[in-house]
């Protein structure tokens, strides 16, 4: 190879890359703007103007010097299902209300990512009123959501995506690392043989993916490919009789050390104790058995309750949202209390 298919080889400047990208801006000022940190690439923040790359295409990125970290209070309300908890260049956190999807799917128009990149791109206004005439910084509109983890459709509450993609490689690593604590609450049917403990089970997802099968240990070591380990920890926050013969309902606290799909309620089910209203993995609310179930709910009763992790833009810096109950679950937790008085009555 010559000198000059060496030097060919390594790219072009980045200042070239950026004021192709954005021809209307003097080449002094858009040098400027690389020496500022203003601009990144695949999520990295480069100060190099002369440093030669590959055509970085979409990853080249023009920040904002008032990208900084909204706030949003309790939550900035920007579809009946989505409120925004934190949003920052590097990371944004929402509270999902149930029956809306998390990511992206094949068969559904709508999610709780598309709404987020509707909301930053300026196609969605905030409905609370006293936000609903801000805008987002214009550097926002730069910024593109990407996944990082998910609910279920109908399990509400916190959880974080990515805004590029150097944090979103970060934030995957905590959860492959399990230092991304994730807190629930879930009302279940019947009461769990110790007030604390850890579930740890093999689970293998079904062929249309829509239900988890727990398997024993050899199963898993003779189809390794097919069988993942799932650990969940719990323990018992209130044990609420109810009147009759119906048994009990108990309010449990769990974090997950894995995050497989559908693990606590496909575990709940194996311990013993299904979620209520979950009509995949509670036989009491299945179809033709819905007259026998103890407590009418229309969902399974599961909510994503505290998200603590570490920012991915800084290191050592812990950061904590929790989102509260929602109202179906507030009206769940009040007649239950009221089921309990009535049964202690008698």
């Amino acid at each position: 190879m010559t000198s000059e298919n060496a030097v060919e080889s390594q790219g072009s400047p980045l200042l070239d890359w950026l004021v192709k990208q954005h021809p209307e801006t003097p080449k002094k000022r858009a040098k400027q703007w690389i020496l500022a940190g203003r601009v990144s690439v695949h999520g990295e923040i480069i100060r190099q103007p002369h440093r030669k790359m590959p055509d970085p295409g979409e990853g080249l990125e023009l920040l904002n010097r008032s990208a900084t970290a909204l706030s949003c209070g309790s939550g900035w309300q920007i579809h009946p299902r989505v409120a925004i908890l934190y949003l920052d260049p590097a990371l944004a956190v929402v509270n999902k209300g149930p029956g809306l999807i998390s990511v992206p799917a094949p068969n559904a128009d709508i999610s709780a990512l598309s709404i987020l990149a509707d909301f930053m791109s300026g196609k969605l206004k905030a409905q609370d009123r006293s936000i609903a005439g801000k805008s987002l910084p214009p550097a926002y509109r730069q910024l593109k959501v990407l996944p990082v983890h998910r609910l279920d459709q109908y399990t509400s509450g916190v959880f974080c995506m990515a805004t590029n993609a150097k944090a979103r490689g970060h934030l995957i690593e905590q959860l492959k690392a399990h230092t991304m604590r994730r807190e629930y609450v879930a009302y279940v049917q019947g009461q769990p043989a110790t007030p604390a403990g850890t579930w740890r089970h093999w689970l293998r997802l079904s062929e249309d993916e829509l239900r988890q099968h727990v398997i024993t240990e050899a199963e898993a070591k003779a189809n390794p490919e097919t069988a993942l380990e799932a650990i969940t920890h719990y323990e018992v926050a209130t044990v609420y009789p109810l009147s009759g013969s119906k048994g009990v309902v108990t309010k449990l606290r769990l974090w997950l050390e894995t995050g497989r799909k559908h693990q606590i309620r496909a575990q709940a089910a194996h311990s013993g104790v299904p979620l209520i209203g979950d009509r995949a993995y509670n036989p009491s609310y299945r179809s033709h058995a819905d007259d026998f179930a103890p407590i009418d709910f229309d969902r399974q009763a599961l909510h994503a309750e505290t998200l603590t992790l570490e920012h991915p833009d800084k290191p050592g810096s812990i950061m904590t949202w929790t989102a509260e109950l929602p109202k179906d679950m507030r009206q769940l937790e009040a007649a239950l209390q009221q089921a309990a008085r009535q049964s202690r009555k008698r």
